[in-house]
């Protein structure tokens, strides 16, 4: 049986599939919080935010220091440039193929027109 180690892009898209994972994100956007405070936010004890930060951890988008009893979050320094140009070239592909797609539907519409004048 094949092992499958998951790439980085895996472990982002996986991560921020969760709801609460991206608004996790856009809270430390705004700065640094303790899991305690980020639980508080979100309505969840500190155990469920834990495990929602050590998703975003593994991927690389979040890090996390304690100091003390308290455990501090801040976004990674790795950014999501990776999965934003994965993104666009998918984008760009999808883009194209619904281009080709408007032109075909163009072109039988109007052989449906040239058909019902004659």
């Amino acid at each position: 049986m094949v092992q499958y180690v998951s790439p980085p892009l895996d472990l982002s898209f996986a991560a921020l599939s969760d709801a609460t994972r991206r608004g996790i994100i856009d809270q430390l956007g705004r700065g640094d919080a303790s899991i305690t405070s980020l639980a508080d936010k979100f309505q969840m004890t500190p155990t469920g935010m834990k495990k929602h930060v050590q998703v975003l951890e593994r991927a690389g988008l979040v890090v996390t220091q304690k100091v003390g009893r308290v455990r501090t979050c801040k976004l990674g320094k790795r950014g999501l440039k990776a999965e934003a140009e994965w993104i666009e070239a998918h984008r760009k592909l999808f883009e194209a193929r619904f281009e080709a797609l408007d032109e075909i539907i163009s072109e039988m519409k109007q052989e449906g027109s040239d058909d019902s004048a004659s």
